[in-house]
């Protein structure tokens, strides 16, 4: 198989129960919810995307004829000697649409732990570390257990609201406020109420995007 990759760099985690743990962010080219094209967003089925995934001309990005190739790509971005356990986040667009066991097992034959953020629309296949779904819009949900359900928040699907997910199968649940570029009072309305509704609701904790509030990418 081979992967087309966006991007591979290391950074550390600005979201959710990761928050603060150094991390490369290995991102696959191409979703099945939007194209990432502009002029698709108006029919997309999640339309609130902030994330380029079209093409394979990021840094570290490419194509990658074999499960070891990339993996090797992914190890030589992580810092040697400093510590820790090695730990890469495997997104998109969809990572589900290319990772895959032979990559999973690659990536653990190095030292790596695996982590995927997925839009749950696809089922996760074994040897998966992290498991963080983050339902969008009205897809159907077919990965419905996993370690992390990190929520964009609102959204305006009825199918999307909190409660909808509260008895699935999965350790932790955030809440992410919705960022509308652009419009900073917007953004911070959404913040409000999404920590109104962890605090009526502790079953959900709050997730702020820390990385764009501290300049990482």
């Amino acid at each position: 198989m081979t992967y087309a990759v966006k991007e591979i760099y290391l950074t550390l985690q600005g979201e959710g129960n990761h928050t603060g743990r150094a991390a490369v962010f290995m991102r696959f080219a191409g979703c099945n919810l939007w194209t990432g094209r502009e002029q698709d967003r108006a029919t997309a089925t999640c339309q609130f995307c902030d994330t380029d995934f079209v093409g394979v001309d990021g840094p570290g990005g490419g194509k990658f004829k074999t499960a070891d190739a990339l993996a090797d790509a992914v190890a030589a971005a992580w810092p040697q000697g400093g510590g820790g356990t090695p730990y890469v986040i495997c997104t998109g667009g969809e990572p589900l649409l290319q990772l895959d066991e032979p990559l999973i097992e690659a990536f653990h034959a190095r030292g790596f732990e695996v982590g995927i953020e997925t839009n749950g629309t696809i089922e996760a296949p074994a040897g998966i570390d992290w498991i963080c779904v983050s339902p969008k819009a009205a897809a159907p949900l077919v990965q419905t257990s996993g370690n992390e359900l990190k929520l964009v928040f609102p959204q305006k699907e009825e199918e999307t609201h909190p409660s909808r997910f509260e008895q699935l199968s999965f350790q932790h649940f955030y809440l992410q406020p919705l960022d509308v570029i652009g419009d900073p009072a917007q953004t911070a309305a959404h913040v409000a109420s999404a920590a109104a509704y962890c605090l009526a609701h502790p079953l959900w904790r709050l997730s702020t995007q820390t990385h764009k509030m501290n300049g990482l990418p």
